[in-house]
């Protein structure tokens, strides 16, 4: 009897309007556009504006560009998985605001947080859900309103980060396609070097915690690189070979887009070429959770049937993971 595996059957993607260049950078923060784009490969990103504008907005958006794709009536899935450290609020779940908003009505929902490697935990869940036979169809989201989280008077972050969100249809299939394997990994200790201070039920929010802008994204951006390098290059690699995969096997590296350098390091190390790593850094800089799906999203079209995929992200925590998919269908 065949394996049944999760193939991804779809792909929807959304991004605001608003585009903060560096050039408007520069206006409210002491940096350069050179600066930026040396040390990151940034150019601009997408912000998301206006009042009671939270992450589901975008989430929401991905989801009904990919039924509308898909043609899959919204009443058929079964469960929505949304990956984010930017949740609309505490609860409920971004998921279950957006499996309103769109109609989902006979589908469970639930948000994962993970940082930057949300979306791998949230695809890993939900191909879980698939290959064991429990549901057909589940929409997997990654998303984030960073701009939400950022001091727009602290350059280390401010630059890095934009808004949006990408989504992928799961469903089962029994060919040789779909997620073939994954390696997800965590390492608490890494808490004081990437984290959000006050907000959670350690230190609640407070006239103090705001007065010392402590609900931002705090980041030690040296000892975060060194680990990325090391962690998110080493899985990536470690999928390669534990699937006997040869660097021209390999179609697509679809690496989390946090820092250029970091997605130059990682394709090194897995002797993957330039030419096929994915990148949309210089449009969008890191929308953490939002960064791999936003990738299959700008390179659907290029993606053909048996395509061999490989997936690596790094994100606080720390967490990071790598998985090898192979694509289930032809996208032209």
């Amino acid at each position: 009897m065949s394996k049944t595996r999760a193939a991804i059957t779809g792909v929807g993607g959304f991004v605001p309007d608003y585009v903060l260049s560096n050039k408007e950078l520069e206006t409210m923060v002491d940096t350069t556009d050179e600066w930026i784009t040396s040390r990151t490969g940034i150019k601009e990103r997408r912000i998301l504006k206006g009042e009671n504008q939270g992450v589901s907005v975008m989430g929401a958006a991905a989801v009904r560009d990919l039924l509308a794709k898909t043609k899959v009536d919204p009443k058929e899935i079964d469960c929505i998985i949304f990956a984010t450290v930017t949740p609309d609020m505490v609860f409920p779940a971004s998921a279950n605001l957006v499996a309103d908003e769109v109609g989902a009505t006979n589908a469970f929902s639930f948000d994962v947080s993970a940082a930057c490697s949300g979306f791998l935990y949230a695809l890993s869940a939900g191909a879980g859900f698939i290959s064991s036979g429990m549901y057909k169809k589940v929409i997997v989201i990654g998303g984030d309103k960073m701009s939400s989280i950022l001091d727009y008077t602290d350059r280390t972050t401010c630059i890095i980060f934009g808004d949006g969100a990408g989504c992928v249809l799961l469903e089962p299939t029994t060919e040789e396609v779909g997620i073939l394997d994954a390696e997800l990994k965590s390492d608490g200790s890494g808490a004081p070097y990437l984290h959000m201070k006050a907000g959670g039920s350690r230190m609640p929010a407070s006239h103090e915690t705001v007065d010392k802008r402590l609900h931002y994204v705090y980041q030690e951006g040296s000892t975060v690189f060194k680990f990325a390098v090391t962690n998110m290059a080493e899985v990536a690699g470690e999928i390669v070979e534990r699937n006997h995969l040869k660097p021209e096997d390999i179609a697509w590296l679809v690496p989390h887009q946090a820092n250029k350098r970091i997605i130059d390091a990682t394709a090194q190390r897995a002797g993957i070429t330039e030419d096929k790593v994915m990148m949309n850094i210089a449009r969008y800089g890191n929308t953490t959770a939002g960064t791999l799906p936003l990738l299959l999203w700008d390179y659907e079209k290029k993606l053909k049937k048996g395509d061999n995929l490989v997936l690596a992200a790094f994100g606080g925590g720390f967490t990071w993971g790598a998985m090898l998919v192979r694509w289930a269908y032809n996208s032209n």
